[in-house]
């Protein structure tokens, strides 16, 4: 019995000790975006460009009234969308706005807008 004790006062204290613990928010804003590359891979047609820069803008205008960061890739992701609309201007932004959040990307990036200007020319 006393063994019994013991256990049911151990998962007593771990229960509480996991019910105090503060829970960490996350840390990205993910928004829509995930949602959005797997239609447009897996559901070629229903996330068509222009949808995607309306969410993807939208995300990252809450994103930022919230104080909160989106994650690796939707600054990309959108440049690509602007890309496809024939909005150049636009996608270099978004893809700048890529490489100043996330210096990682900065080959990704940089290869990306290699094309874009060849593609120009």
């Amino acid at each position: 019995m006393k063994a019994y004790s013991r256990l049911a006062l151990t998962a007593l204290v771990a229960s509480l000790v996991c019910g105090c613990a503060t829970r960490q928010p996350p840390l990205y804003s993910w928004g829509d975006y995930e949602q959005l590359v797997y239609e447009m891979y897996a559901k070629p047609g229903k996330a068509e460009p222009g949808v995607q820069v309306a969410k993807l803008s939208r995300d990252i205008t809450r994103a930022e009234a919230r104080g909160r960061r989106v994650p690796p890739g939707v600054h990309a992701h959108l440049g690509y969308m602007y890309y496809l609309q024939g909005n150049r201007d636009a996608a270099q932004r978004e893809f700048a706005a890529e490489r100043e959040l996330f210096p990682e990307s900065a080959a990704f990036v940089d290869g990306l807008l290699t094309r874009l200007q060849e593609n120009e020319q």
